[in-house]
């Protein structure tokens, strides 16, 4: 198939950029989703103590923040493409020093948690990159930015699924350090795609003119703050995902892993278990691209986390046989796959081109603040009260959070803000290039 093809006014849409983006978000997604799955059950196994696995969970989620609120910042100065690249080769590094020390038998806890904590710190601006960068290079395709965020949004949704599928495969085979090795390969494939594949950008899309490096890294990253804090749909938005993350990261890092070493005494079930969520959710990021600017609002917001969230931990509190489990946390995947497009398409529509990587840096360590205290909550819940008492809290939390979008006069601009996204950001960035 040729990748370059003429549209309708005759211009050159040039499609080797978006799908060579998408193609490095999938192999980085994928070897991540085999890390998220690999290190709990290290750990867990290891040590026998939830507890101690929470405590991975917090050296985990806590760099999400940190790289977030830093990152995007450095990402705007440094360049969107240069940044991708340096994030995936220097957390690959990081991801491989995990097997090589298990292997020489130097790979004790305090160290483990170190490399989690230095991988999770880079990893964080190198995905803040590739999402700012999707305008650029939808723009060059001739797609609609909804359609390609709805794109984007399926293919990590889907490399999620596939790499918690290989994870449980080669965790079965090689145990939980040696399938880390996959992880380390996927960021150096993510980096070569990137540099080889994706151009850079043209002088007036740049992120690092001379005006913002007299402005200062500091002035930059407290205006990213500033801009979030002060647009009521974008604060509400932070508020509420922050604290349905929270209780994500516990179910991901202590409350999933234990229940599937627990009830299900089979470390390779907690890969099936997040594959089917992530092929619901895929299902669910597809859909969500051909309807987008039809079906978008708060009303179906509201509907997606609620189905999200809540029936897993219902399920497991109930003690499901395995088959039904894995149907309930593919339909909850299926509405968990709209929620991305929907505020990253929003986010496009809402947040000027030139701070998109402050903002987007912003919002991610905002919406991350909590992660780390729900890992370390889950964990020491479990240690305190038992699994099925916490899974019931879990869901419990999850429900009265979901419900906060019915409440405010300021999400009602969420559909709004999706609708218009599309055809403006594209129309913008086209122009732009004409103009050269």
């Amino acid at each position: 198939m040729p990748s370059r093809a003429p549209d309708r006014a005759g211009a050159t849409r040039d499609r080797v950029p978006l799908l060579a983006l998408l193609t490095a978000s999938f192999v980085s997604r994928a070897g991540n989703a085999v890390t998220a799955i690999a290190v709990p059950l290290y750990v867990f196994s290891d040590t026998g103590s939830a507890l101690a696995t929470g405590i991975a969970g917090v050296c985990a989620t806590a760099p999400v923040i940190i790289g977030g609120a830093l990152g995007g910042a450095l990402v705007d100065r440094v360049g969107y493409r240069a940044s991708s690249i340096v994030a995936d080769v220097a957390s690959g590094v990081t991801v491989l020093a995990l097997p090589i020390l298990a292997a020489t038998g130097r790979l004790h806890l305090g160290v483990l948690l170190v490399l989690v904590f230095l991988s999770g710190l880079l990893d964080t601006p190198g995905d803040i990159a590739k999402t700012v960068m999707l305008p650029e290079v939808a723009a060059r395709a001739g797609t609609p930015l909804a359609r390609a965020a709805g794109a984007q949004s399926a293919v990590q949704r889907s490399a999620s699924m596939v790499g918690a599928a290989v994870a449980g495969i080669l965790i079965g085979v090689l145990g939980a350090p040696g399938a880390l090795y996959v992880n380390a390969a996927t960021f150096a494939v993510s980096a070569l795609v990137i540099a080889a594949l994706v151009p850079r950008a043209e002088p007036e899309q740049s992120p690092a003119g001379d005006a913002r490096v007299e402005v200062g890294y500091w002035r930059d990253f407290a205006e990213g703050l500033r801009w979030l804090w002060s647009t009521a749909l974008l604060r509400a938005i932070v508020l509420l995902v922050m604290a349905t993350n929270a209780i994500d990261a516990a179910g991901l890092t202590v409350l999933f892993p234990v229940y599937a070493t627990d009830r299900l005494a089979s470390a390779s079930a907690l890969g099936f278990m997040i594959a089917c969520f992530a092929g619901g959710a895929l299902t669910g990021a597809v859909l969500f691209a051909a309807v987008a600017h039809r079906a978008s609002g708060r009303g179906l917001f509201v509907v997606f986390f609620v189905v999200a969230g809540v029936p897993p931990y219902v399920a497991m509190a109930l003690d499901l046989p395995f088959a039904p489990l894995l149907v309930v946390l593919a339909v909850s995947g299926l509405a968990a796959g709209g929620i991305n497009p929907m505020v990253s398409t929003a986010l496009y529509g809402l947040v000027p081109e030139a701070m998109r990587a402050r903002v987007f840096g912003a919002m991610s360590a905002g919406v991350s603040g909590a992660m780390p205290l729900g890992a370390f909550l889950g964990g020491a819940a479990v240690s305190a009260i038992g699994l099925t008492p916490t899974l019931v809290a879990a869901a419990c939390l999850y429900a009265v959070a979901t419900l906060t979008p019915l409440v405010g006069p300021h999400w009602r601009g969420l559909g709004a803000a999706v609708r218009a996204a599309s055809p403006d950001a594209a129309d913008q960035v086209g122009l732009q290039r004409a103009a050269t």
